[in-house]
């Protein structure tokens, strides 16, 4: 079994594409035995992810700041919903748990959350695949900025091998399935 930490959105406001590979997504880690680890809402594209895993049985937690949780956005139906003090208690839980991360389509949390797994693993805290879901080519700004920090040596080029992009869900399982840690060049060496 393979716990996954995913980032994704908590809107409803979007295009029904992500929804729809989010059910994908989720319906796929729960047929594996897999387990998902993510904000722990009912609502947007992580409500969906949530009810898909659990839907094809696969073990849902939900991690979400107390102040999310008093608004009434947690998800009760997880099989383990944790209310942290805040959203760095949040993200260290959801980093401690996981196995593989993915970045599913989403906004400025996803984004953040996203660096900041990319930024530890750069810095040798940890060693697990990184993927993001690049569906409709919704990361290509991203990837685009990305080259520019390689281009202008604001990162080095080496630190591709950091992150996986995969076109469809599949490709995140597979990837993630064959992921084998790679030498990461000390920062400062």
């Amino acid at each position: 079994m393979t716990t996954f930490t995913v980032y994704t959105s908590s809107s409803d406001a979007i295009d029904p594409r992500y929804p729809a590979a989010a059910r994908a997504f989720g319906r796929r880690l729960g047929e594996r035995g897999d387990a998902l680890v993510y904000g722990g809402t009912d609502v947007g594209v992580m409500g969906v992810l949530a009810a898909a895993v659990r839907e094809a049985g696969g073990h849902v937690t939900g991690v979400l700041p107390r102040r999310m949780y008093e608004r009434g956005i947690g998800d009760e139906a997880c099989d383990e919903l944790l209310v942290t003090d805040g959203m760095s208690e949040r993200k260290q839980q959801m980093i401690a748990r996981a196995d593989a991360f993915v970045a599913l389509p989403g906004g400025f949390g996803t984004l953040e959350e996203l660096l900041e797994v990319l930024t530890l693993k750069q810095l040798g805290y940890h060693d697990r695949p990184i993927v993001l879901l690049n569906l409709d080519g919704f990361y290509d700004p991203l990837l685009a900025f990305f080259e520019e920090l390689f281009a202008t040596s604001f990162a080095a080029e080496a630190y591709r091998a950091l992150y996986a992009v995969a076109a469809a869900v599949d490709e995140v399982f597979a990837h993630v399935d064959g992921y084998r840690p790679g030498a990461v060049p000390e920062k400062w060496a």
